[in-house]
């Protein structure tokens, strides 16, 4: 019996997602058909113009608005940020630093510094653990 490999194959905004491009900015045929792994590690590895230039200027989709700022998802919604947002409006944002994003930025560095704090702390209980069954 053989088996026959079938091409995996992701619908369009799966596909932007993984690029971490908004699937509105991308070209019509990227948007229209079904895009294969093959196709999908072809355009990581030896990107196309337009996806060089979507990711240099944007519009960006919120995850990477949100990496660009510093500010979780939910941060830039509390800032009233629900569109994709290009980099010039990105560097925009960035030089006026309006009061929320300021706020969105230490509870980030917060969230960031109780994380590490926790890690941290685990690795000691593992570590102190891995000393009591030696």
């Amino acid at each position: 019996m053989t088996s026959h490999k079938t091409t995996q194959t992701m619908k369009p905004a799966t596909a932007a997602k993984k690029l971490g491009v908004y699937l509105q900015a991308t070209p019509a045929e990227f948007q229209e058909g079904a895009v294969s792994r093959t196709e999908l590690n072809a355009l990581q590895t030896d990107p196309p113009a337009w996806l060089v230039e979507l990711r240099r200027t944007g519009p960006h989709p919120r995850p990477v608005v949100a990496a660009k700022l510093g500010v979780s998802i939910a941060g830039l919604a509390r800032g009233g940020v629900t569109e994709a947002l290009t980099t010039e409006q990105i560097d925009a944002l960035k030089d006026e630093m309006p009061e929320w994003l300021q706020k969105e930025r230490a509870t980030q560095a917060e969230v960031r510094k109780e994380a590490a704090r926790i890690k941290e702390r685990n690795a000691e209980r593992a570590a102190q653990s891995d000393a009591e069954r030696a």
